[in-house]
């Protein structure tokens, strides 16, 4: 059977709640106690249910009134941005039960959660699901975790601790599948500007979550307020029917965003795909050459007026692609410009490497850079850095060197301890690379697109270049998002400079940005859709 027990959270009590008879780790009679939870952030506009779980027997014979629920939380939580707290009470029993709900809850100080009712549990197996639901104003920074959890029965209590207390944090659901009749929305890109404005970027997947070929637009949101909201979705480039033919056959997607700080400017680059047979993956269908029939076109889109219009697209093929290339493409994610004024956009090409082919497919994948030193009216294209490497992002260290981190698709095959992100150093703006020392070693992955960005933080008292990075914390599946820290350039990400956000699968896609100079600011992908979170840096780097 299942019953609907809690409730409303009610107003914010200062101290704590009288607490009557001692606290217990057992119970006679009551076994099996079991408190779980899912790592997963609290969305501000989508349902949170089964977020706790407290699981526990009663022995035959065995009866106790459920008075009071009480979840501790842990030090400095914030759970203020809760709305409403609900349970949902499953039992299987070996006898009858009489239930009463639950009605009343409140949040005591900043230190516990206390819903108070009346339940008669009985003999059985007993499951109380919790769904919480969170402000619409809610403050994205914050974060409440749970180290355990009390149950009065009359006079005693049963106390459950929680082992790996999970700090819950509020989410924005950017973009919803479905929402302005779009099937899918993919491929996150992410940026600020000088006015503190957060540009993000996507695919708009109108059909399906199928990659180019297809009816593909890139879509684009602007936040003024550092992500706790965003404005209406513009579509910044739309091939239309170019050339007489469908939606469907010019698609363009698989965007990367890059500010330029000096000239106001904010960039986009896309790849269009035109009059390639729909039910083809543009990846495989597209063929050495340069022009739109034979191969996907490398273009750009830019806003010098902080995101609030665009011009139409600027096509950059000529000047980049080698004609012998099957593809190029950027990033995707997001670009950077270096203290120098260069612009450089992480790209990536398939080039014919004959005898040396690998895995058999006659064009090889390279991760590369291109780079405009006139503020974007010319482009240069480096060389591959490492073979069979795709999606790739860069940062500038601090001695001027391009650092570039890379989805290495040997990894589709190899599952050994020695798989993960590729990493390469540049000093001559990709004429040349060389492989760093945590390359293919450091940073695990399920053969996925990942973050990469620089920031100079105070810590200590010290400026310092901290990197962050973020993937699917996975070897072999998109699950688990995680931003991790370094404060080494790249050489160590240890584990006390790790948080977690989101244990759940999804496609997996992300990119990060300096909300300001205190947080950071990631767009991930769930299922068809984008999710939005601020995190301080203080809860990264502990």
């Amino acid at each position: 059977m299942r019953y609907h027990l809690l409730c409303v959270l009610g107003s914010i009590v200062l101290g704590l709640s009288a607490c009557t008879g001692s606290i217990q780790t057992e119970l006679e009679g009551v076994n099996k106690t079991q408190f779980l939870e899912k790592r997963i952030p609290l969305f501000v506009e989508k349902e949170n249910p089964d977020i706790f779980q407290i699981n526990l027997d009663v022995e035959q014979g065995i009866s106790y009134k459920l008075k009071k629920i009480t979840l501790v939380l842990s030090e400095g939580s914030q759970a203020d941005f809760l709305n409403s707290v609900n349970v949902d009470w499953t039992a299987s029993l070996t006898e009858d039960t009489l239930t009463t709900n639950f009605s009343k809850a409140f949040l005591l100080a900043g230190n516990e959660i206390e819903l108070v009712g009346d339940a008669t549990l009985t003999s059985g197996s007993h499951t109380l699901a919790f769904q919480f639901q969170v402000k619409n104003d809610a403050v994205l920074t914050q974060r409440f975790s749970v180290e355990k959890a009390i149950l009065t029965f009359g006079g005693k209590r049963l106390a459950i601790d929680v082992e790996q207390p999970f700090a819950y944090r509020p989410a924005k659901l950017v973009r919803a599948a479905g929402q302005d009749s779009c099937d899918t929305y993919r491929i996150p890109g992410l940026v600020t500007t000088n006015e503190g404005t957060l540009i993000a970027v996507y695919d708009n997947r109108y059909n399906n979550s199928k990659d180019l070929q297809e009816d593909i637009d890139i879509g684009m949101s602007r936040s003024t307020d550092g992500g706790q909201t965003w404005e209406p979705m513009k579509v910044i480039m739309d091939m239309g029917e170019w050339g007489g033919l469908p939606q469907d056959l010019n698609g363009i997607g698989d965007p990367s965003v890059l500010y330029d700080p000096v000239n106001h400017t904010i960039w986009v680059a896309a790849v269009w795909m035109h009059g390639f047979d729909k039910n083809q993956m543009g990846w495989w269908a597209s063929k050495p050459g340069m022009s739109p029939e034979e191969t996907g076109q490398f273009m750009l889109v830019k806003s010098t007026d902080d995101g609030l219009t665009w011009s139409e697209p600027i096509n950059i093929t000529e000047q980049i692609k080698d004609p012998a290339w099957q593809y190029l493409l950027q990033g995707p994610g997001m670009g950077i410009t270096l203290k120098d004024e260069t612009l450089v956009f992480p790209a990536q090409f398939k080039a014919d490497l004959g005898e040396k082919a690998i895995d058999g497919h006659q064009y090889t994948p390279h991760s590369t850079i291109i780079y405009s030193k006139d503020g974007g009216e010319t482009w240069t294209i480096g060389t591959g850095a490492k073979t069979n490497t795709t999606e790739a992002q860069v940062v500038e260290l601090s001695d001027g060197s391009l650092m570039l981190n890379m989805r290495d698709d040997r990894n589709r095959k190899d599952k050994s301890e020695t798989n993960g992100r590729a990493v390469a150093i540049t000093k001559d703006l990709g004429k040349s690379w060389e492989i760093h020392p945590s390359s293919n070693s450091a940073l695990q992955e399920p053969n996925c697109m990942a973050s990469l960005i620089a920031a100079n933080l105070e810590l200590e008292g010290e400026t310092k270049q901290v990197l962050f990075f973020s993937n699917p914390n996975n070897k072999n599946q998109r699950t688990n998002m995680t931003i991790k820290a370094s404060l080494d350039e790249g050489m160590t990400w240890p584990e006390a400079y790790q948080l977690e956000l989101n244990e759940a699968g999804g496609f997996g896609y992300s990119c990060m940005t300096m909300v300001n100079e205190n947080t950071v600011g990631i767009l991930y992908e769930g299922v068809k859709e984008l999710y939005f979170q601020s995190i301080p840096v203080s809860d990264i780097i502990r």
